[in-house]
């Protein structure tokens, strides 16, 4: 059994032998720092499990290009990086990592909600830019007592709750497929998205991206949020629409933005290589462009896809991949398989 682990770091990999190698099976490992899509594919293809992460696009192209492969798991809680449909067509077993970031993810997403609603970023680079102490223009708001709408009331977003309720806030939430027996013990409502929009003074986004959700947040709803409300997302670029949001904040119908996550991030990325060796008509442009403007506007806060990035969670990432992987080659299945279901 050959398996391959693409963007993967020398310490994980070491830890990943230390994990697997007590297998009954035999098997060759492979490792890599780059990772794995149409335009750069490994000189071998003879891999029956490919482990990726996020910055991996494991499309039709590559899958066909691997005709041994049996299992594919992804190190993250996000799989729009995944041709879904290709992957259950040639009934490849799947494994993902659904609760890794419950509470990390979550504190992110109130780290940036502090950082705009008290101006940290602001009061920070004022002092270390100018050396100037004055606190003019600088003035925030409690979160105590406002009103924050979850969209997404899966592991992160319940997590989100607890952290709001914290603070004393009330909870406003919007999920495709309420939960009503969680509302009640975590005593929040359920509302329409458009209801949630209206009424909430912080938005934040905890729901995967695919075809139901693009551009859940876009031009028809953006605008019916309050004024001075704030918009976070750690979830996925693609969930908003990036010239709506531009324009909103620009004419100051929304207070700020706060993000972990891009439309088209991987351009951001690596423009140099896009530019050398990308092809254009596979991206949006004019969002590259927008997602520039973004990150210059004073009350917008960006930070490069970083929510998962605690020690423990990343090892918590690890744990379950080799996991997953223990139980297909085990039993034939994955403790923690993609709902499939979701790409149709």
């Amino acid at each position: 059994m050959k398996i391959a682990f693409f963007e993967i770091e020398q310490w994980e990999a070491e830890y990943v032998k230390s994990q697997i190698s007590n297998l009954k099976s035999q098997i060759e490992l492979f490792f890599t720092e780059k990772k794995i899509n149409k335009d750069n594919l490994p000189t071998e293809k003879d891999f029956d499990i490919v482990s990726v992460f996020v910055g991996s696009e494991v499309k039709k192209e590559v899958v066909d290009f691997l005709p041994n492969l049996k299992l594919l798991t992804t190190r993250s809680t996000g799989f729009d990086h995944i041709d879904l449909e290709t992957i259950k067509q040639k009934n490849i077993k799947t494994g993902y990592v659904p609760g890794y970031g419950d509470n990390t993810v979550a504190e992110f997403a109130f780290g940036l909600i502090l950082a705009l609603s008290r101006k940290i970023y602001e009061s920070i680079d004022r002092i270390k830019e100018t050396e100037n102490f004055s606190f003019e223009g600088l003035q925030g708001f409690d979160l105590n007592g406002k009103t924050i709408g979850i969209v997404g009331t899966g592991r992160i977003g319940r997590y989100s709750m607890k952290i709001a309720k914290g603070f004393g806030m009330n909870v406003l939430a919007f999920d495709a497929y309420p939960n009503e027996k969680l509302a009640q013990e975590f005593g929040f409502k359920y509302v329409s998205l458009d209801e949630l929009l209206e009424n909430s003074d912080v938005v934040s986004l905890h729901i995967p991206y695919d075809k139901t959700t693009h551009h859940l947040i876009n031009a028809d709803n953006i605008g019916k949020m309050k004024k001075d409300a704030l918009l976070i997302n750690t979830a996925r670029g693609g969930l908003i629409e990036t010239d709506a949001l531009v324009k909103v904040l620009n004419n100051g119908q929304l207070g700020g933005y706060g993000a972990d996550v891009l439309e088209e991030e991987g351009i951001i990325k690596d423009e140099r290589a896009f530019l050398l060796y990308g092809h254009p008509e596979e991206h949006n442009l004019k969002t590259a462009l927008a997602n520039h403007v973004l990150i210059d506007m004073p009350n917008v806060v960006i930070t490069p896809h970083n929510a998962f990035n605690t020690k423990e969670a990343l090892m918590r990432i690890l744990d379950t991949d080799i996991e997953n992987i223990k139980s297909f080659m085990e039993k034939g299945e994955t403790k923690f398989p993609i709902p499939l279901i979701i790409s149709g």
